[in-house]
């Protein structure tokens, strides 16, 4: 088995390598002068399983073209098979069209992966699950509520929790987590009016007095969780935190959280933390390195993936 980590998140290949007990295999990924990118894999390869890490995050293109470049020398280096882990899947809301003449850019994406050759992908809480469809080839959808779940039995007590649901879509993903903690559940019923800018319209629910944990796959311009923070604070929530898969947060996504009723809002490691979440009091990490790592093993050693998550099916 060979651990290849691409450049936008090598911390976390770094930590799924010791996990596995492995070194990361040696490769150069580098750009040229005008940008192209470049890649040249420093070990033989040949008949090896090999799991290539690449969060498709920030600069989304750049680091897509990366992969595929990744993937490209790896089948022309003859690895006997290719997993590309791919723990933020980016294009992954655009997997429908929005309107007349629009792409369906997921599609394409998992169409550019499977062309430039992998035998397999990884990946974690995709934002749609019929991305699944998209790929003709095997793809292992693992699932953060592992993580969150032991996070949440050491961090809170459960006798005065409810989940909250940021709205209709993220139902059941909340409600499998409320299920395993028995506990109550929330919705937020909220209209868009248009893209980036989101209005909270109700709660479904009765939040009053209660310690409010908002679950989402993915945090972009934090817009739509502060608005429910703040509906939740109003409808006289004792506290409110937030447990993301994904933590996008663009713009000034990051000091919107800061001044929000927002208590603590916990992210994966899915995509690399900048400076700014780094230094932010009230949002913290936590490690999916030993949830992957043991995917890849069983993977590696043809086992059940899926048994992963047997304990908390809901």
């Amino acid at each position: 088995m060979r651990i290849v980590a691409g450049n936008s998140n090598r911390p976390l290949g770094e930590a799924i390598a010791a996990y596995l007990n492995l070194s990361l295999c040696k490769a150069s990924i580098r750009r040229f002068s005008d940008m192209e990118c470049f890649v040249e894999i420093e070990e033989n390869v040949r008949g090896e399983d090999v799991f290539v890490i690449q969060s498709t995050s920030y600069p989304t293109n750049d680091n897509l073209m990366e992969l595929l470049v990744c993937i490209d020398a790896l089948r022309r280096g003859s690895a006997r098979r290719i997993t590309a882990v791919i723990p933020y899947f980016g294009y992954a809301r655009q997997d429908r069209k929005s309107g007349p003449r629009t792409p369906i850019s997921a599609k394409l994406v998992a169409n550019l992966i499977t062309t430039a050759g992998v035998n397999r992908v990884l990946t974690l809480d995709l934002h749609a699950g019929q991305i699944q469809g998209f790929f003709d080839i095997p793809l292992d959808n693992l699932f953060t509520s592992p993580v969150f779940l032991r996070d949440i039995q050491q961090t809170f007590n459960c006798e005065n929790l409810i989940m909250v649901s940021p709205d209709v879509g993220g139902v059941l993903r909340a409600r499998a987590l409320a299920k395993t903690l028995e506990v109550d559940l929330a919705i937020i019923d909220k209209r868009r009016e248009q893209a980036g800018v989101s209005e909270v319209i109700h709660i479904i629910g009765d939040v009053k007095g209660r310690e409010c944990i908002v679950v989402d796959d993915i945090v972009d311009s934090a817009g739509t969780l502060c608005n429910a923070a703040a509906a939740l604070n109003d409808a006289g929530a004792k506290s409110v935190s937030a447990y993301i898969s994904h933590g996008v947060l663009s713009g000034g996504a990051v000091s919107r959280i800061s001044s929000s009723p927002i208590k603590t809002m916990v992210i994966t490691d899915s995509i690399m933390a900048t400076e700014a979440v780094r230094v932010s009091q009230n949002i913290r990490q936590l490690s999916i390195a030993p949830l992957i790592g043991e995917a890849i093993a069983r993977i590696s050693d043809e086992r059940s993936v899926s048994s992963l998550f047997d304990y908390s099916a809901a």
